[in-house]
């Protein structure tokens, strides 16, 4: 068991339809042989889990993919009760469970290739989320690749960026301890259910990245591990993220899975150089010869990451413009501040005279901007916006 709870106060009545709804996907989620791909197959065809399950054996074979065997897996999940079980259990750790479709279901995965019908998830996603950055790496490192994840992963946590890996031995560990080093957020990607921690030396580890972030899976409650969900899981990995930084990863390593993922889903891949000689960044070396990102310092990846193709509006009234991804993190008062500083140079009595703040406040938010390369200082007082 995971040994935590975050109950979520809100989730403890669900109206009856669409509670029956939920148990219905879960029932489906259930079946084994039905993978992302089948179900929203068969959501397409059918128009709800409930009308999945309503479905005679003969319906369910008129769809893509569905053979005899699966359809009287389908049929026979309506006679048990694992997912009345499931979903108590569910309840009683706190954990949420995230539809596809739904409006706190991740927009990263929501566009990626076959996303999970249901997520189970300990903790929580908030907005700022959308701006994450994936480490991942080998399992079995060396001192060099656990020091440059860690290092990292500080330096883009407090710089507000998420922090995503799979909470596995070596690399995964040591970003997910950084982004907590550098007080930020991390989500751990997990290969197993959230009852089942994997490996099982990281259940406090799991626990404090759920309470600065959220534990993350597709996988029910007790799925113990198994080979071929790590390589599945990633591809969520770097769904969650805008770009996807390899640390020490061999020809073989399954870090390397993650990084064609993110290729096909558009996201940016860097690569953290090794030693030339060293077999375990040789994946690494591989993928810079291809022309990936290579990684000296933190500036590479913020670079990577920086502008956007345009400005987005932040608020419903358009009062505020978001140029860069790394905007998404500031608090209420470093955006505004932000927002009274355009492309043109801005006077620092400009600012406070327009923000209506005392000019302490001010001043000291211009310094974290500043720091953040959000804004640059210019001669005689004056500040502008940096252009990424």
């Amino acid at each position: 068991m995971l040994g935590m709870s975050l109950p979520d106060p809100s989730n403890a009545a669900v109206p009856a339809v669409e509670d029956a709804e939920l148990l219905s996907l879960l029932r489906l989620h259930l079946v084994n042989g039905i993978g992302p791909r089948h179900s929203q197959l068969l959501l397409d065809h059918f128009g709800s889990a409930e009308g999945v399950l309503a479905a005679s054996i003969a319906q369910l074979e008129e769809v893509s993919g569905i053979g005899t065997k699966i359809a009287l897996s389908i049929a026979a999940s309506k006679l048990g009760r694992d997912a009345e079980q499931e979903l108590d259990e569910v309840q009683k750790l706190g954990v949420k469970l995230l539809r596809r479709g739904a409006a706190d279901y991740p927009n990263g995965i929501e566009r990626i290739s076959d996303p999970p019908l249901l997520l189970y998830c300990q903790g929580d996603i908030v907005r700022q989320d959308e701006l994450a950055v994936a480490i991942v790496g080998s399992r079995r490192c060396t001192v060099y690749g656990k020091q440059q994840a860690e290092k990292f992963a500080t330096m883009l946590a407090r710089a507000g960026v998420t922090i995503i890996s799979g909470l596995a031995r070596g690399i995964d560990a040591a970003a997910h301890q950084g982004a907590l080093a550098g007080g930020g957020r991390t989500i751990a990607v997990m290969g197993t259910g959230l009852a089942e921690i994997y490996p099982p030396e990281h259940r406090e580890l799991a626990a404090q990245v759920a309470a600065h972030g959220a534990l993350l899976t597709e996988f029910k409650l007790h799925q113990t591990p198994h080979a071929g969900h790590f390589p599945q899981r990633n591809r969520i990995i770097s769904g969650l993220s805008v770009a996807v930084v390899v640390i020490e990863a061999g020809r073989s390593s399954g870090a390397l899975h993650t990084a064609r993922h993110a290729m096909e889903q558009g996201r940016e891949v860097l690569a953290v150089p090794g030693r030339i000689d060293s077999l375990a960044s040789e994946g690494c070396h591989d993928l810079i010869r291809d022309g990936v990102t290579l990684v000296r310092h933190v500036d590479d990846i913020l670079a990577a990451i920086g502008p956007l193709t345009k400005p987005i509006s932040a608020a419903s009234d358009g009062s505020e413009t978001v140029h860069s991804l790394r905007e998404l993190s500031l608090n209420e008062i470093e955006r505004h501040i932000l927002n009274l500083i355009g492309a043109d140079p801005t006077l620092q009595d400009e600012i406070i005279s327009s923000s209506l703040l005392e000019p302490p406040q001010v001043i000291a938010t211009l310094t974290v901007l500043e720091m953040k390369r959000l804004i640059r200082r210019q001669p005689g007082g004056f500040f502008i916006r940096s252009p990424w």
